[in-house]
């Protein structure tokens, strides 16, 4: 190689490098968001304080939370197969759909509880009765205790009768929210939620009769 040629190699070396320097701030530039850019997506389609999609998640979070509870305290209190079957689908399906719901009020920046009444956001006027059942169709406490002193076939029906009660409300509950709902994240759980526990509603029915009981 000639002194000529060594010396222009570190030159075109040098100009590689530039040239490829120039190219990555253009590119860098292109997609790098300008400061003034504005809100994200999920940011400007947060739905309002007083929505149905953010009532509904609050209020079915709380719904769900108790339809957990019982069905963890039956699956306790009976050998039953089936009973047990369906108190496990009912766990993981409803703690799941709830952390869902809690999710999506993190994402939206609303708070996960609300100070209001239950239900306002359906046009409900509930008034808490002291009993421990905060909304339609839930269990009172002396009913969460008389399952927890339950054991065998008196357990399945108390939960059973319990549950179908349950459902029924938070069925009525999703319709309400796939109707008035303006996220299709509320909208979809809400459709899913309304088959899922009418299904449910029609097996416990099943179940009940099985044992000389009806809901």
């Amino acid at each position: 190689m000639t002194s000529a040629a060594r010396a222009s190699r570190p030159m075109v070396l040098a100009g590689g490098a530039v040239l490829l320097l120039a190219l990555g701030l253009v590119v860098l530039m292109l997609v790098r968001p300008s400061s003034s850019a504005p809100a994200t997506a999920a940011s400007a389609a947060a739905p309002a304080e007083t929505s149905a999609d953010v009532g509904f998640a609050r209020d079915m979070a709380v719904h769900h939370q108790q339809a957990v509870e019982m069905s963890f305290i039956v699956r306790d209190r009976t050998s039953d197969v089936a009973v047990r079957r369906l108190a496990y689908d009912i766990i993981n399906t409803q703690a799941n759909q709830r952390g869902m719901m809690l999710g999506w009020l993190e994402t939206w920046g609303r708070a996960k509880s609300s100070p209001g009444p239950p239900m306002a956001w359906m046009g409900h006027d509930v008034t808490p009765r002291g009993d421990g059942a905060l909304m339609p169709g839930m269990a009172t406490d002396a009913e969460l205790d008389a399952l927890r002193a339950a054991e065998g076939r008196d357990a399945e029906v108390r939960f059973l009768k319990l549950m179908t009660a349950h459902h029924r409300a938070g069925a009525e509950m999703a319709q309400a929210a796939a109707t008035a709902a303006g996220t299709d994240e509320i909208r979809n759980l809400a459709s899913g939620m309304v088959l899922g526990q009418q299904s449910e509603i029609a097996l416990m029915a099943d179940m009940l009769k099985e044992r000389g009981a009806t809901a």
